[in-house]
């Protein structure tokens, strides 16, 4: 809702239809396809275990592709659901039992980084953007951040709810 587009068609969704693992496999399609520009696939950590095993696709091939992981131990967007709408009745979120993204990048063949504060995100960013080929970037936030907007169901786009935004 927020990124300023500089070129059209430049963005691959789901559209908010609940697709866990859709971004990592999209993305390798979209950079195959364009070889010349750089293609970031943003996942958090319970997509992203849904298709990890595609990095070795991207090892193989050599798919440039830069692989963010958003890593909160938690199904944050069903938390926020379940916190925002069903009274805090929560129900087979937690992500304890992760893998250490970056050593499982590495296990693949691809370069593993990880941010654990600010001050970390731009220098690891940046060394990632670096980096030839591909390169999974693993941001470490509290399980408290929420993804604002967000739409409720049964309800139009110009109810969306703009969290701090508003």
């Amino acid at each position: 809702q927020f990124y300023k587009f500089k070129q059209p068609r430049s963005l691959l969704t789901s559209g908010g239809l609940g697709t866990m693992g859709f971004g990592f496999p999209s993305a390798m399609g979209a950079q195959i396809g364009n070889p010349d520009r750089l293609v970031i696939s943003i996942n958090g950590d319970g997509g992203m275990q849904m298709c990890a095993q595609e990095m070795a696709v991207c090892a193989i091939h050599q798919i440039p592709v830069k692989i963010v992981v958003i890593n909160n131990q938690v199904l944050g967007m069903v938390k926020q659901w379940q916190e925002l709408i069903h009274e805090q009745r929560f129900s087979h979120i937690e992500l304890a039992g992760s893998p250490d993204f970056v050593k499982l990048a590495e296990a693949y063949g691809i370069k593993g980084l990880r941010a654990e504060t600010k001050a970390d995100a731009a220098r690891v960013w940046q060394e990632a953007l670096d980096t030839p080929g591909p390169v999974l970037v693993e941001f470490v936030v509290p399980k408290e951040e929420k993804v604002y907007p967000m739409v409720f169901s049964g309800t139009a786009l110009d109810q969306m709810v703009m969290g701090e935004f508003q």
